[in-house]
């Protein structure tokens, strides 16, 4: 057991749920009472169901990174191609932390967790 990945994995999970309750709670619930978005298509309909779906998918895709991340710390030992996927998981963990850490000026907790995961899969490999 890999237990660098399992750790990296469980973290990842953790920001993907609280990234999903807390946000849809104390972003996306008032955005979409909100009569200030701008319309597509003449309806802000399509504005509030695209805010909420993308919202979303990066809870769905850090929760994929996950169970992948789950999957190699269940094995022994990893092979060349294992380590080079584990390798780009490594690298977008970071790109995650470098978007929290500048985008929001270090504000957003997000960072520390994303880091920490990050180093965890490099040292994993």
């Amino acid at each position: 057991m890999n237990v660098y990945l399992l750790i990296s994995g469980a973290l990842t999970v953790l920001t993907a749920a609280v990234h999903t309750i807390a946000g849809e709670i104390l972003i996306i619930s008032p955005l979409m009472k909100s009569r200030d978005l701008p319309t597509v298509r003449g309806s802000v309909w399509f504005v509030r169901k695209t805010l909420r779906f993308a919202w979303h998918l990066t809870t769905v895709l850090g929760l994929g990174i996950a169970a992948i991340l789950f999957y190699y710390a269940g094995m022994e030992t990893l092979s060349g191609d294992q380590i080079v996927v584990v390798k780009i998981l490594s690298a977008t963990l970071f790109g995650g932390f470098l978007v929290s850490v500048i985008g929001a000026r270090g504000r957003h907790p997000s960072w520390i967790v994303l880091l920490i995961a990050s180093i965890l899969t490099w040292l994993a490999t």
